[in-house]
């Protein structure tokens, strides 16, 4: 509780000071992080049930998996390395130090607006590299750990656990698991070790090079071929006029919206190897405007490959839109709950100081959802006068966080939110403005 209604930075001694213990002794506190005092699988199991137990029995578990990079100053921390910063221009690469962790969000549908919740988290850290000096030794165990300890493989043993843990429930034993990712892990370690009763939905290149499968042979001699002719490009594909182009209506932030798409299937990728048919999906760039009235923009479009091609092609649009929610969920947990602000040092609790934030952040939007605060009117505290003509179509991580300081606090504080609070008294020679404590520090916004 003290990881959603910190008011400053959240650290563990923010953390501390936020529960009432700044003033006993912090061994315990940190403690936690630094020895293993709580099952972080058996939270985000929790999580992970909860979402199943609100599906319907026909609807496979869609989900999303992506990294993500926290920023960190030590120079001595465990994991931690310099990345390429995302947010930097495309004429210079710039480089921070930061640890690197993976993530997988599970899609729980909420009424117009479907909402990710986080169902495991994991620190990807890259090999320590050695010295130049060091004995070929070490550089033999680097370059193996290069090899097994990868971003893609770790990303496929995750992918691999979360299908164990499906399996080893009942309810959700036969339930199809729907994977979409990004372009970063569309590749070879993935696709070949996806698990069984798993679909994979990734994003490739426009240059990917693409076959159709080997027509039967009237008189076999020698080895069977793996590969059949070369299939035109994704941007071949997106400026050719060989394919037509079909419409599908897909729900993007509660709102229908409709893209151009063409398809071909089966086709087979020397990534993902010869006894893995997919579908080839192009979507055509779609056109936006800054302001009314101004020039029309068309954003960068997009090309799909789904691992089942007997799914229909909407559904396999409508998975990869709905990947969205993690992006949503990378914000919320690095600017309102604080993920990778802990300045911790230990090798565990590099790793456990961050899992518990982003699993307090899943158990938070679950107990939203579960109360009926998931939606806007669903929340006791009122807005602020100037939101109120804002229409959204569900509460914001930051309306959950106020709401749950109104109901720590509020009545601690002894404030009443039935409209304003505070009083503006005119005196005879100037104005005075009456400031209410309760509200400035419930609606703040950290």
């Amino acid at each position: 509780m003290s990881q959603i209604a910190c008011l400053g930075t959240h650290t563990i001694t923010g953390l501390l000071s936020t529960a009432g213990r700044q003033f006993r002794d912090w061994t315990a506190g940190y403690r936690l992080f630094s020895h293993p005092r709580f099952e972080q699988d058996a939270i985000f199991g929790t999580a992970r049930r909860d979402v199943l137990h609100r599906l319907p029995d026909d609807q496979p578990l869609i989900s999303a998996i992506d990294d993500s990079i926290l920023r960190k100053a030590g120079k001595h921390t465990p994991g931690v390395g310099w990345r390429r910063d995302p947010l930097g221009p495309p004429f210079q690469t710039n480089l921070f130090r930061a640890q690197r962790v993976l993530q997988i969000s599970a899609l729980l549908p909420e009424g117009p607006a479907a909402r990710m919740i986080p169902i495991d988290f994991q620190d990807a850290p890259t090999p320590a590299k050695p010295r130049t000096n060091d004995p070929p030794e070490c550089w033999q165990q680097y370059n193996e750990a290069r090899r097994t300890h990868n971003l893609n493989t770790q990303a496929a043993q995750r992918l691999a656990a979360l299908r164990h843990d499906l399996d080893a429930d009942e309810p959700s034993r036969h339930r199809p698991l729907w994977i979409s990712a990004d372009g970063r892990l569309t590749n070879k370690p993935v696709l070949r070790q996806l698990p069984a009763n798993t679909v994979f939905i990734g994003r490739i290149r426009g240059d990917a090079r693409l076959y159709y499968p080997p027509p039967p042979l009237d008189h076999p001699v020698g080895r069977k071929p793996s590969y059949g002719l070369r299939t035109p490009t994704p941007e071949q594909l997106l400026h050719g006029h060989t394919v037509p182009w079909q419409e599908v209506t897909v729900t993007v932030s509660g709102q229908p919206r409709t893209f151009r798409i063409k398809t071909i299937a089966p086709v087979l990728w020397r990534t993902a190897g010869p006894n893995k048919p997919l579908r080839l999906i192009v979507i055509a760039p779609t056109g936006y405007r800054l302001r009314k009235g101004s020039k029309l923009l068309y954003r960068q479009p997009a090309f799909l490959i789904c691992t089942n091609p007997e799914l229909p092609v909407q559904a396999i649009v409508q998975t990869y839109v709905t990947r969205w929610g993690i992006e949503v969920n990378f914000r919320g947990e690095k600017q309102l709950i604080g993920v990778g602000q802990a300045q911790v040092r230990s090798a565990k609790s590099v790793q456990a100081a961050p899992a518990l934030a982003v699993a307090a952040y899943s158990l938070l939007l679950l107990a939203a959802h579960r109360a009926g605060a998931g939606q806007p009117d669903g929340l006791q505290l009122p807005p602020p006068k100037w939101l109120e003509r804002r229409a959204e179509p569900r509460s914001t991580t930051a309306d959950l966080k106020r709401e749950i300081r109104n109901e720590l606090w509020g009545r601690g504080l002894h404030a009443h939110f039935c409209g304003f609070s505070a009083t503006i008294t005119f005196g005879p020679e100037r104005t005075e403005t009456a400031l209410h404590l309760p509200s400035a520090v419930i609606y703040a916004p950290q």
